[in-house]
């Protein structure tokens, strides 16, 4: 069977930030000392919205920085497998791809940060800064807020640090990404307001020398699942998200938090297990059973997405990721499956990253084309059709999918027109179309 290709020429295109972050192999249900569930919602926008880009431009600009990203999450995660232990290097994959709006402080400062399910430390620049790359809005100042103060060497939160140092029994940090930026500073507490709701003591870096970043956003809040990220921080047992697409430029969407992290879609919820990596706590796995295009049912072992008990192996959700990224021998078998049941001429990509591409016809009113369906124990997810497909140039479309070493990303573009549920105290994670 085939989906339309319900407005491919429109493309919506769902994008995600980098970053890995770094904890103590604390699982998913870390206790925490804020026990009272805390709610409360964001808007999210893309990094590109308000750039003066092509919808192609923004393309481009993703791709490129979700392949460093995935590239850095293998190294992360091949290093971890070949050590047998945590990893220990405090590293990132890189750039990222959605911003959200918050406040710092008292009283409260507002800034723009990259959201961030793919790492852990919360941080922004701060005065005084010896580097520091230009941002939209005055850099923090932590010597105007009254909430504010620095963490000892003993705190808990440094002691989660990867790598600490002390200086003064003031706890310092230095933080690098797989892009070769890298944010250095100290780790201090303060209230954080999110649109009405605040809470105090929320430990994060306060970088006074970071470079290598673009211009924008302040700084990054992790959201994966070791203790410095804030989710474990407020103690949120849930949250959830739409991705907004690049395309739009007005186009924003919602992270809901804790009892705010709800939303309405349209179609079956498929919940499946949420599971952890010992050996890189921060990212988030789950395994679908297998991989139907075009109504047919590949020939994937049933294991091919399991986490494997040395940390190898397994599916990643990231919101940093922009292409659907398999492991390279079910990429094949999926890419064939492409190639056999689309009937168009295959092209050559006109960009770098993209794979299968094929030439449009002159009138794509009544194009079909494959199916993609994420197979459950459960039940099954089919992606809309511009969740796998993306409109590279006038006449030509791409299949949004790559091959990775090792393990497979589900990547933000995939992630797109979904209602995307996170539970850590279930350890579920849910998937409901809006489409």
């Amino acid at each position: 069977m085939a989906s339309k290709l319900v407005a491919i020429l429109l493309v919506t295109i769902f994008l995600a930030h980098d970053a890995y972050a770094t904890s103590r192999g604390l699982g998913l249900n870390r206790s925490n000392s804020k026990k009272v569930e805390f709610g409360f919602s964001a808007e999210l926008q893309h990094v590109d919205a308000d750039k003066d880009l092509t919808q192609f431009e923004r393309l481009e600009r993703a791709i490129e920085r979700g392949s460093r990203r995935a590239k850095r999450i293998e190294e992360i995660i091949q290093s971890s497998t070949s050590s047998g232990s945590e990893v220990v290097a405090p590293l990132s994959p890189g750039e990222g791809e959605y911003t959200m709006s918050l406040a710092i402080g008292t009283p409260a400062q507002t800034y723009s940060a990259i959201m961030d399910t793919g790492s852990d430390l919360i941080w922004t620049q701060c005065q005084p800064c010896t580097q520091c790359f230009n941002q939209t809005t005055p850099i923090f100042d932590p010597t105007q807020s009254s909430s504010f103060s620095i963490l000892s060497c003993s705190s808990q939160f440094c002691l989660d640090l990867q790598q600490e140092t002390c200086s003064n029994n003031q706890c310092q940090y230095t933080y690098g990404y797989g892009d070769g930026s890298n944010t250095q500073g100290y780790m201090g507490s303060e209230t954080f307001t999110f649109g009405s709701a605040s809470q105090p003591n929320i430990a994060f870096g306060c970088g006074t020398q970071n470079q290598g970043f673009g211009a924008g956003p302040a700084g990054l809040v992790g959201m994966g699942g070791g203790p410095l990220s804030m989710p474990s921080q407020l103690g949120a047992s849930q949250f959830s998200y739409y991705l907004p697409s690049m395309n739009d430029a007005s186009q924003s969407s919602t992270l809901g938090f804790g009892s705010a992290a709800n939303g309405t879609a349209t179609g079956s919820t498929i919940t499946t297990p949420l599971v952890q990596n010992p050996s890189v706590p921060t990212f988030y796995y789950f395994a679908p059973t297998g991989i139907s295009v075009d109504g047919n049912q590949l020939s994937i072992p049933s294991n091919a997405f399991t986490l494997n008990s040395d940390g190898s192996g397994g599916m990643i959700i990231d919101s940093g990721t922009t292409l659907f990224y398999l492991e390279q021998n079910v990429y094949s078998i999926v890419r064939q499956a492409f190639v056999n049941s689309t009937n168009l001429t295959p092209v050559s990509a006109p960009s770098s990253g993209l794979d299968l591409c094929f030439q449009l016809p002159s009138d794509s009113s009544n194009l079909q084309l494959p199916s993609l369906v994420l197979n459950f124990a459960n039940g099954n997810l089919e992606l809309p059709t511009s969740n796998y497909f993306v409109l590279a140039s006038q006449q030509v479309i791409c299949l949004a999918m790559g091959s990775q070493s090792g393990m497979s990303i589900f990547g933000n573009i995939a992630q797109g027109n979904i209602l995307v549920f996170y539970n850590t105290a279930a350890s579920t994670l849910s998937f409901t179309p809006n489409f």
